[in-house]
């Protein structure tokens, strides 16, 4: 298994591997936010406070998250959609997360996930680089997907 660092642009962290499933079957667990905690490599997700039966674009869904030690609950907003292919959501603090599945064979998948903080505004992108907040994400969007790649190994 290799993760493979994707140069999405600027104030983007993007990785992608190769996990043997169907994109829909990878695709359902990164649209159903209940699911989500199956996913995190990051460690923090913990469970999904309240989310619709199915999301669309404009959906909003509600998640308790853990970092640096400190519990909070996040809303965060589907802004793109696209069955078996494509998921991405804003964070309320304006990044966004996106999953991208694309068919190699009918069992075997690219998928990647990329840390979107483009629209944060200056004092957004001012916390994003005191934090460090693009290496930690590339280190959990890694683990995510090496986690990922274990559930379904490549034989």
């Amino acid at each position: 298994m290799v993760v493979t660092v994707v140069e999405a642009g600027p104030r983007q962290v993007s990785r992608s591997v190769e996990v043997a499933a169907p994109a829909a079957e990878l695709f359902a667990m990164a649209a159903d936010p209940r699911r989500h905690r199956e996913l995190d490599g990051s460690g923090t997700v913990r469970d999904t406070v309240k989310a619709p039966a199915e999301i669309t674009v404009g959906s909003k869904f509600s998640t308790n998250m853990k970092m640096f030690g400190l519990p909070y609950r996040i809303t965060s907003t589907v802004t793109a959609f696209k069955p078996d292919e494509l998921v991405e959501w804003r964070h309320p603090e304006g990044h966004r997360w996106r999953w991208e599945f694309e068919p190699i064979a009918p069992s075997l998948t690219r998928v990647t996930e990329t840390f979107d903080y483009r629209n944060g505004g200056a004092l957004k992108l001012k916390f994003y680089e005191l934090t460090r907040s693009a290496k930690t994400n590339a280190a959990g969007i890694e683990a995510t997907l090496r986690r990922l790649c274990e559930r379904y190994p490549v034989t």
